[in-house]
């Protein structure tokens, strides 16, 4: 069976899933996603232990479970711990022990980049009232699966200009470029299923260039870890797709700055 078969036949059943547990919302989309950063958390750490900066692995589980529970903890149990790892960072960047200053901020990365990411995607789906956290988390998926698609296609049929050669040299501006009409595209499929949409029309343009310039940052950050950790994918967790960090690259980015459109555009609209 082909690879591409092999992706088709994995995202589908993955995508119905996904999209039903974002219809039921609630407790079962913070459960699913919250056990996707956590095996994300696992497949960062993977990576930068093979590229030679393995950080505190249980520590950057402590970091994101903080941040993902931090509306639970008592206030001083959240800010002890943030003025903790502020004053060890700072003594670590004055400090000379340069493995040890490795180590630390892989742990940082490890324990806060996707955390972060996927908790703003929860954040997303609890917008609004009624559906309209529904409609902007479809937004959301739609807009990052439009761009991936476009982008894939438009660079293997027109593309000629490397964007990131040393990084992914698969990746091209041509592809870059189509990745707009494709965010584009899937944010219109949810404006006109929606009864109503929770925003204007005009939205579009800055969700637009939100997806189509954080989601390929993302996917070169993934990409620039695994060129280091000397892999293609983060994991084998899914055939034909690598990991979970491989799937949501893109969206890790993205979601914290759509997060905060979407909420600036619920309180003026």
């Amino acid at each position: 069976m082909s690879e591409l078969k092999t992706r088709v036949l994995i995202a589908i059943p993955l995508a119905i899933l996904v999209l039903g547990i974002t219809w039921l919302g609630g407790l079962f989309f913070e459960l699913l996603f919250g056990a996707i950063a956590l095996i994300t958390i696992w497949e960062v750490h993977r990576l930068l232990k093979m590229a030679g900066s393995e950080g505190f692995f249980y520590l950057s589980i402590l970091i994101a479970a903080t941040i993902w529970n931090a509306p639970l903890l008592p206030y001083y149990v959240v800010s002890t711990l943030a003025i903790i790892i502020l004053l060890i960072s700072v003594g670590t960047v004055i400090g000379t022990k340069n493995n040890f200053k490795e180590r630390w901020f892989s742990t940082l990365f490890t324990g806060i980049y996707a955390p972060v990411g996927f908790l703003m995607m929860v954040h997303i789906r609890n917008l609004g009232i009624e559906s309209e956290g529904l409609w902007l988390t479809l937004t959301l998926f739609l807009m990052i699966w439009g761009n991936d698609i476009f982008a894939y296609f438009g660079g293997k049929t027109f593309g000629k200009r490397p964007l990131a050669p040393k990084i992914s040299p698969k990746k091209t501006w041509e592809g870059f470029w189509w990745g707009f009409a494709g965010s584009a595209v899937g944010f219109l499929i949810v404006f006109l299923l929606a009864n109503p949409y929770p925003l204007s029309i005009w939205s579009i343009v800055p969700a637009v260039l939100i997806i189509s310039i954080m989601g390929p940052l993302g996917d070169i950050t993934a990409s620039s870890l695994k060129r280091r950790a000397n892999v293609k994918d983060s994991s084998s967790i899914l055939p034909g797709h690598g990991g979970f960090f491989d799937r949501f690259d893109s969206l890790i980015l993205s979601a914290p700055f759509l997060f905060f459109f979407f909420f600036y555009m619920l309180r003026i609209y």
